[in-house]
């Protein structure tokens, strides 16, 4: 090969690849999972018009501990024993299509239901515990003196706003 043809060649391939560089997107994780069911078989083995159903499976992203433990003065324990864990995915979500004899008249042969997948944000129980001992007290001879023990349950948090669609097609 010649040595123009190769720095031509070079001269294409570096563009090409410069533009799909500034084309492409950058990667990012996928919240759901697209699931397809395949009823074409059914529908050319039976001579007959198939419902098109397709679903979305989340997956499941934890997160950092939310509030770590935090060191109080006058207590043994940090306040924050359990601390709470946030997790986000998705509610799964639905596509489906049935077809309609012509009951209810021309252009309308499908009724679909769409059931997006909604986001769902959660935070796992926490738990704050403190010991039935206070701290060392100097006037005491540097023993600890007994209190009420104390044990709170931090609540789990569920939020989501799901959607769902239903009409004819």
């Amino acid at each position: 090969m010649k040595p123009t043809t190769r720095g031509t060649l070079a001269a294409v391939v570096t563009g090409v690849a410069a533009a799909m560089g500034a084309s492409a997107a950058p990667a990012v994780a996928a919240e759901t999972v697209p699931v397809p069911l395949p009823l074409e078989g059914v529908e050319h083995s039976l001579n007959v018009k198939a419902p098109k159903l397709s679903g979305e499976l989340p997956l499941l992203m934890p997160g950092a501990p939310q509030g770590g433990p935090k060191y109080v003065e006058g207590r043994l324990l940090p306040a924050s024993s359990l601390p709470q864990v946030p997790l986000g995915t998705a509610l799964p979500g639905l596509k489906a299509e049935t077809p309609l004899p012509r009951l209810v008249g021309e252009g309308f042969e499908r009724v679909g239901l769409d059931a997006p997948a909604a986001d769902l944000r959660t935070l796992t129980p926490g738990l704050n515990v403190d010991t039935p001992l206070t701290a060392p007290d100097p006037h005491g001879l540097g023993l600890p003196s007994l209190k009420d023990p104390q044990v709170a349950v931090l609540a789990p948090l569920l939020r989501t706003a799901p959607t769902a669609n239903l009409g004819l097609v």
